[in-house]
C-alpha cells in the first residue's frame, strides 16, 4: 500500500511539474516588424533577447498600427506588436482587452511621445528664461524671420500633417502674432529638421515645434520651452487637437502614449517572456540617440539591435534577470 501510495505521489508530482513547464513554455511566436525605424528597433531586440534568453523561436512579421491590433484581436496573431501609439487605435485595443484576447503588456517608450515647442540648449545655457516662453516672448527680436525682415518667427508643423492642427492652436492660444511672431510652414518634415540643422551647426537661434523620439533631437540638444500652464488634458483632447477650436487656451502637450502590446495566448503560455515585454522600456533620450545613429549608419533594425545590445547593457539587463542577461550576452559574443 505505501509503495502505490509513493508511486502515485511520483506521478501526480510528475504531472504538476510537467504542467509547470509547459505553462511556461515560450515556443513559436511572431513579432510585428513595424515600418518605421524605432519599432523595427524594438522588434529585433524582442526577437534576439526572446530567443536567446527565453528559448523562444520568434521570427518577425512585417507590420503596421491599425492592421496589426485588428488581427491581434481577430485572428490571435502575431503574438506581440512591441510599439503601438494606442490613442490613435484606443478603442480596438479597448475591445481586444475586454473580451480577453489582448494584453496590454507596458510602456515601450517609458516617457511617452513627446510633443512641444523647443529652442537649442546653446540658448538656454546662455540665458536660462529662453527655457519659458515668457523669455521667448521676451527677446522675440532674437528669433529672426528668415525671410521677413523686422518679423520674428515661429517654425510649425509642416502643412497636411495631423500636428499641424495643434500647433496652430496654441500659437494663437499664445498669441504669439500679437508678439510679433509669424507662424512659418516649413513644407515638409526634411525642410523642418534642415532648418533646425542649419541653426544649431551655425549656433543661430531657433524657435519652433518638433516631436521625439526622433534622430534630430538625438543629433541636437534643444529644451522644450515651458509655458507655465501645465498640461490640460480635457482642453487639449477638446479644442487644442480640433481644427474648429475658437477660443484655445494654452496647455502643454500631453504625452503620448506608446505601448506593448501582446495576445492573451502568448501572456498565458509564457509567463516569464511576457514579463520581459512588461519591463522593457526605452527613454526618449536612448531612443533618440539610437535612431540618429541608425540614420547616420544607414542602420537596418538588425544591425541597430546588435549597436543597442552591446553598446547599452546598463539599459537592457535591467529588464531581465542576471541568469537570462548571460544567455544573451553569450549569443550577442556570436555575432
Amino acid at each position: 500500500m505505501q509503495k502505490a501510495i509513493r508511486t502515485l505521489g511520483a506521478t501526480i508530482l510528475l504531472s504538476v511539474s510537467s504542467t509547470a513547464v509547459l505553462a511556461n513554455t515560450c515556443g513559436k511566436l511572431s513579432i510585428a516588424d513595424m515600418n518605421w525605424d524605432s519599432a523595427t528597433l524594438l522588434a529585433h531586440v524582442d526577437q534576439f533577447i526572446l530567443n536567446n534568453g527565453f528559448g523562444c523561436d520568434a521570427e518577425l512579421v512585417p507590420g503596421d498600427s491599425m492592421p496589426t491590433s485588428t488581427s491581434m484581436t481577430e485572428k490571435g496573431e502575431p503574438d506581440i506588436a512591441p510599439e503601438l501609439w494606442t490613442i490613435f487605435i484606443q478603442d480596438a485595443l479597448d475591445k481586444g482587452v475586454e473580451e480577453k484576447r489582448l494584453r496590454i503588456a507596458g510602456a515601450s517608450l517609458s516617457e511617452g511621445g513627446e510633443e512641444g515647442f523647443w529652442v537649442p540648449k546653446y540658448m538656454v545655457d546662455k540665458d536660462p528664461s529662453l527655457a519659458t516662453i515668457q523669455g521667448i516672448i521676451k527677446n522675440a527680436s532674437l528669433f529672426k524671420h528668415p525671410e521677413e525682415s523686422g518679423m520674428s518667427g515661429f517654425y510649425g508643423c509642416p502643412a497636411g500633417w495631423t500636428c499641424q492642427i495643434t500647433v496652430d492652436n496654441l500659437f494663437r492660444a499664445l498669441k504669439l502674432e500679437d508678439k510679433g511672431f509669424e507662424l512659418i510652414d516649413p513644407g515638409s518634415g526634411a525642410a523642418l529638421s534642415a532648418s533646425l540643422a542649419r541653426a544649431y551647426e551655425r549656433k543661430e537661434p531657433w524657435f519652433g515645434y518638433y516631436w521625439a523620439p526622433t534622430p534630430v533631437l538625438g543629433k541636437y540638444e534643444m529644451v522644450k520651452v515651458d509655458f507655465g500652464s501645465g498640461v490640460h488634458f480635457d482642453e487639449y483632447k477638446n479644442c487644442t487637437t480640433k481644427v474648429d477650436c475658437k477660443a484655445p487656451k494654452v496647455t502643454m502637450y500631453p504625452p503620448l502614449p506608446v505601448h506593448s502590446v501582446t495576445t492573451e495566448s502568448f501572456a498565458s503560455k509564457a509567463p516569464e517572456a511576457y514579463q520581459y515585454i512588461q519591463q522593457r522600456s526605452f527613454t526618449n533620450a536612448d531612443m533618440n540617440k539610437l535612431l540618429a545613429w541608425m540614420e547616420d549608419n544607414q542602420a537596418d533594425g538588425e544591425m541597430a539591435m546588435e549597436h543597442f545590445l552591446k553598446n547599452y547593457p546598463q539599459a537592457w539587463q535591467a529588464w531581465v534577470s542576471e541568469a537570462t542577461a548571460k544567455k544573451v550576452n553569450k549569443a550577442l559574443s556570436r555575432l
